[in-house]
């Protein structure tokens, strides 16, 4: 997003403001730019904050998802437009009115999951009824993955390329969808046995688990009365199934701090939640417990991470799922060379205008160039970028707290997402 918006800046009179806690950070993404000024920031300077938003012609607000209320506040006091790639909370949506009243954009959701999947699911739902068409279900799924050229002996073909606590935690909550005109209800500790395959030609096959609430998007999507609705997440087959050996165990709970973590190694974490046998190895007892084939795949998966070893963790203190992510972390950091993949997929069913079932799918797949230029920073960034542009430019003339549903939002990023090389492509399968 800062790069774009550097070579957007070199052809019109814009300066880049660059903050962030710590200023080397900061003054890597200027890269020693023009138009770009690297600054150090705290959010929680309320002096600073309010000047820098003041001077601003538009905030792009990349902060932890509980500090963007605090900065859109100040952008609806002094009159200023806001972007964000997270998703809009209560308090921004409190926000609405206030924002109408004084001209301002609060534009939200805008980044890849959510941003791209709302943009490239309303562009197909606004086809199919503008054709005179009715869609009668609607599933989508995007996962942030491996290239399948990266780490070959990576057993998982996973490691973290967004926030790996988000990960870590993952589904935690009640999921709630709609298959078929019923409504369904999995309990996280079901979750990861409940998943869903499909196979995109070219890229292979894909398990999905079900996002927390499809519901929401009911009312979101302008969806109600549809017969299935559905949102998922991506992995690699086999993932899901290991994984919930971790949901099994307790190894992701979040709720309480564990004793004695400055003494803790991988294998007496695991060890943890396993029943006393001073006879058995830790391997047998968890194969035992949760009726995993002792050489099977999800022991094999869990070896390779290193849950077994007996590495100190390196945590003075944590709850079960803090020091899971720390372990992971160690053999899921992407490497300099490392290349990462996203996977977008839509599913939609509509009867046309004659009344005939049809069904189209919409694929997205980007690859990354390395551990820093990742397909995930692009596409979450890239939307953020364009959007500020277009706002800028007044090319979007709209109030209020807003996510990118509405043609003239979609439509001209979608449109220069394509030149970028970041296009969805659509089939008609029936």
């Amino acid at each position: 997003m800062i790069d774009y918006l550097i070579r957007e800046a070199q052809n019109v009179q814009w300066e880049i403001r660059v903050g962030d806690y710590s200023l080397d950070l900061a003054q890597d993404k200027c890269k020693g730019k023009d138009k770009c000024v690297a600054f150090e920031f705290d959010i929680n300077n309320e002096t600073q904050r309010k000047e820098e938003i003041e001077n601003a012609d538009i905030i792009v607000s990349m902060l932890p998802a509980k500090f963007h209320p605090v900065v859109a506040e100040l952008c609806v006091e002094f009159g200023k437009h806001m972007v964000t790639a997270s998703y809009v909370s209560d308090d921004m949506k409190a926000l609405d009115q206030k924002a109408k009243e004084k001209g301002v954009l609060l534009l939200n959701e805008c980044g890849l999951d959510p941003g791209i999947d709302h943009m490239s699911a309303m562009k197909v739902i606004d086809q199919i009824r503008d054709e005179g068409g009715e869609l009668t279900a609607f599933e989508s799924f995007t996962g942030g993955l491996l290239s399948p050229d990266t780490d070959p002996e990576n057993p998982w073909e996973y490691k973290f390329t967004w926030n790996p606590r988000n990960v870590v935690l993952a589904g935690q909550g009640i999921v709630k969808f709609i298959q078929e005109g019923t409504y369904k209800f999995i309990p996280y500790h079901k979750l990861f046995r409940r998943t869903e395959q499909v196979h995109i030609p070219g890229y292979g096959y894909f398990e999905g688990y079900a996002n927390r609430d499809s519901l929401k998007y009911l009312d979101v999507y302008n969806l109600r009365g549809i017969k299935t609705i559905y949102r998922g997440t991506f992995r690699r087959p086999g993932f899901c199934r290991t994984w919930d050996v971790f949901v099994q165990l307790g190894a992701t709970d979040d709720t309480y701090q564990m004793e004695a973590v400055d003494q803790m190694t991988h294998r007496t974490f695991i060890n943890s939640f396993l029943s006393y046998n001073p006879h058995d190895s830790v391997e047998l007892k968890l194969a035992h417990y949760l009726n995993l084939e002792l050489e099977g795949p999800e022991m094999h998966r869990l070896k390779w991470a290193g849950i077994f070893d007996n590495t100190p963790v390196g945590l003075s203190e944590g709850t079960p799922a803090q020091i899971l992510e720390h372990i992971l972390n160690k053999k899921w950091s992407l490497k300099p060379e490392d290349k990462d993949m996203i996977v977008m997929w839509h599913k939609f069913e509509f009867t046309d205008k004659q009344n005939k079932p049809q069904e189209v799918h919409s694929t997205l797949v980007a690859t990354g160039e390395d551990a820093i230029d990742t397909a995930m920073s692009k596409t979450v960034g890239l939307p953020v970028g364009i959007a500020t542009k277009l706002i800028l430019n007044k090319q979007i003339d709209l109030t209020g707290v807003h996510i990118p549903i509405k043609k003239e939002i979609y439509g001209p990023i979608l449109e220069e997402l394509d030149t970028l090389g970041f296009e969805m492509s659509e089939k008609l399968v029936s």
